[in-house]
């Protein structure tokens, strides 16, 4: 339970939503060659699920493996959905520029903006790490077009 309007005449105890993301297989942490992404859907097969998973060789920020160095991110930029495809740079572990308005976004803080018009980071995804198998198990932010990332 969760306490809404904390404080205030109104306040009453509502249930907590609780989101379960899929635990889905993504790559093999041995299949991963440093500074080449490896495409991937998540959580879905919908609009805007299209992902990918980088051995970056720098410590990241949500990073997994042995050198927490491999991240997942959603490719959609936050501003207006602009493909972020094939835009990974491997000289500043960054993704970008967007092709409608340049943002660009830094995947070693979180997907966080470095430049553009966007005002979220990019949408990261969570990653476990089991034996060598790299699995995605939920997303942190929101994905593009989207008022839920499990819309189906």
């Amino acid at each position: 339970m969760i306490t809404m309007n904390a404080g205030t005449p109104q306040a009453k105890e509502v249930p907590a939503q609780i989101t379960e993301y899929p635990r889905k297989f993504v790559a093999k942490l041995s299949d991963l060659e440093p500074d080449v992404p490896f495409d991937f859907n998540y959580p879905d097969e919908g609009e805007y699920s299209d992902n990918m998973v980088v051995k970056m060789g720098v410590k990241a920020g949500g990073g997994i493996g042995p050198d927490q160095d491999v991240v997942a991110f959603n490719y959609a930029c936050t501003h207006q959905g602009g493909s972020l495809y094939d835009s990974y740079k491997a000289d500043t572990k960054s993704m970008g520029a967007c092709p409608l308005h340049l943002s660009t976004y830094d995947l070693t803080r979180h997907g966080i903006l470095i430049s553009g018009q966007a005002y979220q980071s990019l949408p990261q995804i969570l990653l476990e790490l089991d034996g060598d198998d790299i699995y995605a198990t939920g997303i942190f932010g929101l994905i593009f077009g989207r008022k839920d990332n499990l819309q189906g």
